[in-house]
């Protein structure tokens, strides 16, 4: 079972991206969100046999994919994410900021990959290095975000961008990367094993 889960996750979202797609609310929007999912699985799959990860690894970015599918099928600021915004009393849809503190979450693969091939000196410094990659990786998705919402101009531009008239929603979805992170990093510093002299 061990070897095989990341093959049963894979097979997952293929079913999951497949029902996305059918049922997708705006097509344009439905591949710009698609795309940035489909590069990760890609590079997954063409490593994989180089490079195997953690399945705790595989797992988190298992559910950020699984929050993309979902953010393309509705476009993120109309997922039905409700519950959360009437139990919390917030007045927007905040399903984007879990997606970033999932993304967030992924620095366990970062910290994984410095640390087995030796790129830094020890766990703690593996650690410190999956949030820094990750602040940089938020700040650098943001400017994408811009730069699209420029060039496309339309409705297509501002559901990518998905502010949601939040004037400080960038630097909002920064910090839930940082937060998740954290998290992720910690994981790893706590649990992953030393490797051996």
């Amino acid at each position: 079972m061990k070897k095989i889960f990341p093959s049963i996750l894979l097979g997952i979202l293929v079913v999951l991206t497949i029902i996305s797609r059918v049922n997708a609310y705006d097509i344009q929007v439905w591949w710009t969100e698609f795309l940035s999912m489909a590069v990760l699985v890609a590079l997954l799959i063409g490593t994989y046999k180089k490079f195997r990860f953690s399945n705790t690894a595989y797992f988190i970015m298992f559910l950020w994919c699984v929050l993309q599918i979902i953010g393309a099928q509705y476009t993120f600021e109309r997922v039905p994410f409700d519950f959360v915004t009437n139990l919390f009393g917030f007045e927007r849809n905040h399903y984007d900021r879990l997606a970033h503190f999932m993304v967030g979450c992924g620095a366990i693969a970062i910290c994984e990959l410095v640390y087995r091939k030796k790129w830094v000196s020890g766990k703690g410094m593996a650690a410190f290095f999956g949030v820094i990659f990750i602040m940089a990786l938020a700040n650098f998705w943001e400017l994408v975000e811009w730069i699209y919402a420029e060039i496309d101009g339309g409705s297509a531009g501002l559901a990518f961008l998905g502010s949601q008239g939040d004037i400080w929603d960038a630097q909002k979805d920064m910090l839930m990367d940082t937060l998740g992170a954290i998290l992720g990093s910690g994981l790893f510093y706590l649990t992953f094993p030393k490797r051996k002299k």
